[in-house]
């Protein structure tokens, strides 16, 4: 029920009380006590229909308490130092409020009309809309050979199909994921123009296009440098001419750095450091820009959505045709149709059953959404700054719909027979949204994947961010959530699930409701991170007691054979070796992890000589093992397997050293 509804009851509910016990204390006859509870029931029964409704947006004063008591205690609890909120609704801005400091040194409050936030990929939406531009003048064709608009590079054949300006607008265009080493910098005189970018850090094409949702900064940009190319302008003055110029959007630029008249209002990026709010510099995202290197203050972000929710107009400026923003923000692409999708570059959320068009956006130190809800002739837009920002900004519209427009809630009873298919289900997901061909696939280890497992009650438990929301089968492949209040991640709390089956009857992967733009795909048990981190762990255990024991056995070393002395030494190099690798990396990627986005910092390249060694003596102590076995090296049976376990640890690390990109400098 509605917070605000119930405290609306408490007046009521206390008045039908107070006169019910003063009636039957008074000592009045049976009759009137049930006239009295019967008056009771019918004004209970009016109360509850007349109370049971959402309350109004035209309630500005409650909208705004509403507002502020979901992003205060949210922002207190999760540390973030700054917040902007905007609503529209029928045209009219109906809350426009900063929360926090632009500035928390000099505690300079946030101005929704002029403090800018960084969008991250929301900017995205204003590429989209120059695309479609260009779609409406004839001069780009959405199903044409993008390659037919590039210059000075093509985008590699890798499959029969070429890509197309719609499979980019749909995240469908096959790319793997890439971003460490040049997405994000904080040096503007690293930044190189858009067309070199694109070429410089082209990804690999790992499916074919149409074939997964697989959400790609990369493709968003090619998108970018096609509207520069096709208009002759850079792409930050096409956007500004085209779209910030005619909706009055002056507190917005995709300029980097900012000019000196915006970067004077713009929000600091925050970090915790040692418990207290650092700053960081102006996040540069200018060789990816169409991506999203957008700034912009909230109220500037809701007149574009306004203009997108009034079929491309604003205040007289039109900056699409309404036929053009009807197939914008209609269904385009879904890995099922019983499930929210893509529209073109917008995707679909679902906010208590109300269809929520829009998109959501993360810098390091800012995140962000913009919906437009065109039943309810809304569009809202919120940012929220340092790393809490995230769970701010996810837990925000969620409460604000279940609010304003509660949708009941019915828990799906799961089959019987479920059991008995369960398993096919079972398993460990990545998503498809991932890197497969660079270092940056290792990144994957940390993640850990989604898993899938059967309940005892006849349901699925999906587990993910070290969180897990129980789901019934509701249809063929299709299963609902039991407990809609849970959140596996922030910002990720899927209603539906739909699973992939090839034409064995085989399970190969699903697509979760609301995140139509990373289908995920069912790994083999050699490819998820909990096999790889569990034998990692006791490979290291292992390599630990090898160490261990050579120290402690020091003394005895001397008086064995030369030969045996030379196999134990070679499973002790390949143990410390390890040991380095995983050790000194830990301390390694602590120090420059903030770097990484930005350049591989030689620290971390020096870093990577440690695999290349570990390799080499895991082989040599391989080739060892085998002259144990035989030579009959080492006293005993069980020496000789203790020798093998090490050897095979070895192996392992080699292995995973190349499975994971490891080995040598694999970075674009």
């Amino acid at each position: 029920m509605p917070f605000a509804t119930c405290l609306r009851m408490l007046g009521p509910i206390t008045i039908m009380n107070n006169a019910i016990r003063t009636v039957t204390h008074s000592g009045t006859q049976k009759m009137n006590r049930i006239m009295v509870w019967i008056f009771a029931t019918l004004f209970a029964a009016g109360m509850v229909s007349s109370v049971a409704a959402a309350p109004s947006l035209d309630d500005r004063a409650a909208l705004e308490a509403f507002v502020d008591g979901v992003v205060l205690s949210a922002m207190k609890a999760n540390s973030s130092p700054s917040g902007t909120v905007a609503i529209v609704h029928k045209g009219e801005l109906v809350l426009a409020k900063g929360y926090g400091y632009q500035d928390v040194e000099k505690q300079i409050p946030v101005d929704p009309f002029t403090t800018l936030f960084r969008p991250g990929s929301v900017s995205k939406l204003f590429t989209w809309v120059a695309v479609m531009q260009l779609v409406e003048q004839g001069k780009l064709d959405l199903d044409a050979d993008v390659n037919q608009y590039l210059q000075n590079f093509q985008i590699k054949d890798a499959f029969d199909q070429p890509i197309t300006m719609r499979h980019i607008l749909t995240h469908t265009a096959g790319f793997e994921d890439g971003a460490l080493g040049y997405l994000i910098i904080d040096d503007p005189a690293k930044a190189i123009p858009l067309a070199d970018a694109m070429k410089k850090y082209q990804p690999k094409r790992v499916n074919p296009p149409g074939a997964q949702t697989a959400y790609s900064n990369y493709a968003t940009a090619i998108a970018g440098l096609i509207v520069a190319n096709i208009s002759g302008l850079s792409f930050q003055d096409y956007i500004q001419q085209n779209i910030f110029d005619p909706l009055g959007m002056q507190h917005s630029s995709f300029d980097e750095p900012l000019p000196d008249n915006l970067a004077a209002t713009m929000a600091n990026s925050y970090k915790i450091e040692a418990g207290q709010f650092v700053s960081k510099p102006f996040e540069i995202i200018a060789n990816f820009a169409p991506a999203g290197s957008q700034s912009a203050t909230s109220v500037d972000m809701v007149k574009f959505g306004q203009a997108l929710l009034n079929g491309g107009e604003l205040n007289g400026q039109r900056i699409l045709k309404a036929a053009t923003v009807k197939e914008m923000l209609s269904p385009a692409f879904s890995h099922d149709d019983r499930l929210l999708g893509m529209a073109l570059g917008f995707y679909e959320a679902d906010y208590s059953g109300k269809r929520v068009i829009g998109h959501g956006g993360d810098t390091v130190y800012f995140h962000s959404f913009l919906g437009v809800d065109r039943e309810n002739e809304l569009t809202f837009f919120t940012s929220f700054g340092s790393d809490g920002g995230s769970t701010v900004r996810s837990l925000l519209f969620p409460a604000f719909y279940q609010e304003y427009f509660p949708r009941p809630e019915t828990t799906p009873v799961p089959p019987e027979d479920f059991a008995e298919r369960a398993g096919k289900f079972a398993g460990n997901y990545g998503f498809w949204r991932s890197n497969f061909s660079t270092l940056e696939k290792s990144l994957g280890l940390a993640g850990g994947g989604v898993q899938v497992a059967p309940a005892a009650d006849n349901t699925l438990m999906v587990a993910f961010g070290g969180k897990a929301k129980q789901y019934a089968e509701v249809e063929n492949n299709l299963f609902r959530e039991m407990n809609p209040l849970v959140a596996l991640a922030p910002g990720i709390s899927p209603r539906l699930l739909a699973f992939q089956e090839n034409e064995k009857g085989e399970i190969t992967g699903f697509v979760m409701d609301g995140l139509p733009f990373m289908s995920l795909r069912k790994l083999a048990t050699h490819e998820s991170g909990n096999f790889n981190l569990t034998l990692l762990g006791l490979s290291l255990l292992v390599f630990l007691a090898v160490v261990l024991r050579r120290f402690y056995q020091r003394k005895t070393y001397s008086s064995l054979p030369a030969a045996d002395r030379t196999v134990l030494a070679a499973a002790t190099y390949a143990s410390v070796a390890n040991l380095l690798v995983v050790g000194v990396g830990a301390i390694v990627i602590s120090i420059t992890q903030d770097q990484l986005f930005g350049g591989i910092p030689l620290l971390f390249k020096l870093w990577l000589v440690l695999p290349i060694i570990a390799f080499v003596a895991g082989v040599y102590l391989l080739y060892r093992c085998i002259q144990v076995w035989r030579l009959g090296l080492l006293a005993g049976m069980w020496a000789r397997v203790r020798y093998t376990i090490v050897a095979l640890c070895a192996l392992f690390m080699c292995w995973f050293y190349w499975f994971w990109n490891i080995l040598g400098w694999q970075f674009l």
